[in-house]
């Protein structure tokens, strides 16, 4: 995962970058529940699904590639490369959408 800081209005932008271990279509199923039911534009350009929800706190611009799968023995995983763009949001507002949104994905295991 990396971050990337810039500032726009005054307020910090910032840009996470991760890979998920899930295919485009268990994305798209959690990304309702994982923003809250928060207002939610979703548009796809190539390769890429681009998701604009609009938050109370701001407004958070998500974009998905589909990554090469990863092979561990004769496993094979999907790869997703998640960027999450936060516009005109504060830190805590930011904190507390990832901090949610992790809550919602993260699957179980031992």
């Amino acid at each position: 995962m990396s971050n990337i800081y810039s500032e726009r209005n005054g307020l910090p932008e910032e840009r996470i970058v991760r890979e998920m271990g899930c295919s485009r279509s268990e994305f798209m199923r959690w990304l309702p529940g994982a923003t809250r039911q928060a207002v939610l534009h979703s548009s796809r350009h190539g390769e890429q699904d681009l998701h604009r929800i609009v938050t109370p706190g701001g407004t958070v611009v998500i974009t998905t590639v589909i990554m090469a799968p990863r092979r561990i023995a004769l496993m094979t995983l999907p790869v997703l490369q998640v960027i999450f763009h936060f516009i005109d949001m504060e830190a805590p507002a930011q904190a507390d959408f990832m901090h949610y949104f992790d809550l919602y994905t993260r699957r179980g295991g031992g």
